[in-house]
């Protein structure tokens, strides 16, 4: 899994909140840049306004300093439906919170989160997603 370029959050940014967007479900995972791990949160199992209601809480609760959203590309790198959804997903999220997003490419991110047999392979795979931006940071 590669993370796409993008730019590097100064050194002040050390809190994140990662997502695995889902039409459904997205999971969510806590995680900062001092021990470089995420923990799985659960998954939001609401859509449109409820989801973003859901979200708001998460943000108040944990207040990141940046979100992290996986964005799923087919095995080959090209985009397909649920790309262009995650990534208006993590416009909405800047938009609506004013905080700095980070993409990741999120390919197998949900395959590895069953492998390791997760109950909840939505809030483990937006750990994964975490985990993989924090090994990226500088």
């Amino acid at each position: 899994m590669s993370v796409p370029a993008v730019p590097l959050p100064a050194a002040n940014l050390q809190t994140f909140l990662a997502f695995d967007f889902g039409v459904k479900r997205t999971g969510v995972a806590t995680g900062n840049r001092p021990t470089g791990t995420g923990i799985a949160r659960g998954s939001i199992a609401a859509e449109g306004d409820a989801k973003f209601a859901a979200i708001g809480l998460k943000i108040r609760e944990w207040q990141p300093d940046a979100p992290v959203v996986g964005i799923p590309y087919h095995p080959d790198g090209a985009s397909h439906d649920n790309t262009v959804r995650a990534q208006k997903f993590a416009r909405q999220l800047h938009g609506r919170y004013g905080l700095q997003v980070f993409e990741v490419d999120e390919r197998y991110s949900t395959t590895e989160a069953l492998a390791d047999g997760a109950a909840d392979a939505d809030a483990a795979s937006a750990c994964i997603i975490l985990e993989q931006f924090l090994r990226s940071l500088p």
